[in-house]
């Protein structure tokens, strides 16, 4: 989230008479993030979040607008995309599509204790078997075919040891996408980057209640396995190091292994897949990072991060899925 396209109130004012959502009473941007521009929009009637969408089409945007809103219907806790007095969730702005979500209660823990990360990693496994029949099939559009063409460009800004890290586990992980073992792989759609600042929680600190998940929009169809990679790689370590904190990744893990069991195959697959996340982030810091879109309020992240932790995934000994 960041402020790529400028929004006024006069804008904002005249795209609220699509809708049944009240009148504007403020527009404030929202500086984290780096792919789409978002503003907190408060009307008459609620809160809500405002996207204008830099990077996604609309031919592609149909999956995100309808993933969330099939969730919400079935009671998982995420942005409800609001619908327009034409019966359509979305529309344009300024040039670009565009849509208005609910603004959900609470906000992000940055240091989450094993409690935080029960509640997450339930609520993703509510999540993964409540859109398992969503009828838009849009694949994850950051896997591994966005690797293979993002690595060539970064890799005039690599060191040698970056270079053979990253065309390494780049290697393995084609060896992987076409093995039997991951065609084996429980699949739908997922969220992709379920990060810490992706999740919000009201209540205390020692007692959280789920608020709920936000930003789809790098969502799409993947292997379940690789969205719960994705959220320990970031949810359940040492932030200076990337090494897991074990108490961390055991309430994480269990917490979704109540809900949705994993299987043998998943069980096989784990150090791979928490490579791939790894190495998913790694690509996306680097291309983000020296070749940056202009923005307003860009804050792009540091690669080193996900560097350390491809390596850690690489050659540390990886903990066993629970049973």
């Amino acid at each position: 989230m960041a402020v790529f396209t400028h929004v006024s109130h006069d804008d904002a004012r005249q795209l609220l008479t699509r809708y049944d959502i009240g009148e504007l009473v403020s527009l404030r941007g929202i500086t984290a993030g780096i792919e789409n521009t978002n503003y907190f929009l408060t009307t008459t009637q609620g809160e809500f979040v405002l996207t204008l969408f830099e990077v996604l089409t609309e031919r592609e945007l149909p999956f995100y607008i309808e993933l969330m809103h099939y969730l919400a219907q079935r009671n998982i806790p995420v942005p409800k995309p609001q619908t327009m007095r034409d019966g359509t969730r979305l529309t344009t702005l300024n040039g670009k599509p565009a849509s208005v979500v609910t603004r959900l209660s609470g906000g992000y823990e940055p240091e989450p204790g094993p409690a935080h990360c029960a509640l997450a990693g339930e609520t993703l496994a509510r999540m993964h078997l409540a859109a398992q029949d969503f009828h838009i099939h849009q694949p994850n559009l950051r896997s591994l075919d966005w690797w293979q063409l993002a690595v060539p460009k970064i890799d005039p800004f690599l060191t040698p040891e970056q270079r053979t890290l990253i065309n390494s586990a780049l290697q393995t992980q084609i060896d992987f996408f076409g093995s039997a073992l991951y065609t084996k792989l429980p699949n739908g759609p997922a969220h992709c980057d379920l990060f810490r600042d992706n999740v919000l929680f009201d209540g205390t600190f020692e007692q959280p209640r789920m608020g709920g998940f936000i930003d789809f929009y790098f969502a799409g169809w993947d292997t379940w396995i690789f969205d719960v990679a994705v959220s320990v790689n970031d949810w359940c370590i040492h932030r200076n190091t990337g090494e897991f904190k074990p108490e961390l990744l055991d309430a994480w893990l269990r917490a979704y292994a109540t809900v949705r069991p994993f299987t043998d195959e998943e069980k096989q697959s784990w150090p791979l897949v928490l490579q791939a996340a790894a190495l998913r982030f790694w690509v996306s810091r680097l291309y983000d990072y020296h070749m940056p879109r202009p923005a307003e309020t860009l804050k792009p992240h540091d690669p080193r991060h996900f560097e350390r932790i491809l390596r850690l995934r690489t050659n540390a000994a990886i903990t066993p899925l629970p049973e």
